[in-house]
């Protein structure tokens, strides 16, 4: 289960037993900010692409989408999510859960600059009812992420002040 290598990755560092499991589904942004009282820029979405069938994470803020112009500047090659139903074979984690921890060899990792202007965000921990607050050097630290990217926009919630 991938929530338990999650939380194995963790141990003997200082995220040791700080995984949240939660009650109700996180996994979707809206229900990871609802059911963690936190606003859903802070969470940090991670989006499964492939790059020459390579699988690459995109971990960005909740309210972030990946801009198609930008994505292509950085991996010189137009976006390709992985298909739903191929994601845990690729990653290591079941859509809903996925995060970048514990993640399967060869999955490369990248941060986008819009997890920046947060003091922490939560990233999923393997299960679709399952987060982890962190500070981003933590984010860094931990996610073993090769580079910090800039491929998203802001998305504006007709909710949300402007």
């Amino acid at each position: 289960m991938a929530l338990e290598k999650v939380k194995a990755y963790f141990e003997g560092t200082e995220l040791e037993g700080k995984v949240i499991e939660l009650e109700e589904s996180s996994a979707t942004v809206d229900l990871a900010a609802q059911a963690l009282h936190t606003e859903p820029d802070r969470i940090a979405k991670s989006l499964s692409y492939l790059i020459d069938e390579k699988p690459i994470l995109i971990i960005a803020s909740g309210l972030s989408r990946v801009d198609n112009k930008k994505y292509k500047a950085q991996f010189q090659k137009k976006a390709k999510m992985i298909p739903f139903e191929e994601v845990e074979g690729y990653v290591g984690h079941a859509v809903g859960g996925v995060c970048p921890f514990a993640v399967n060899e060869g999955v490369e990792v990248y941060l986008d600059v819009s997890l920046k202007k947060h003091g922490t965000v939560f990233p999923a921990a393997g299960s679709g009812n399952s987060a982890i607050e962190l500070t981003i050097p933590q984010l860094e630290k931990f996610s073993g992420f090769t580079a910090w990217v800039d491929v998203c926009q802001e998305a504006v919630r007709e909710n949300q002040p402007q």
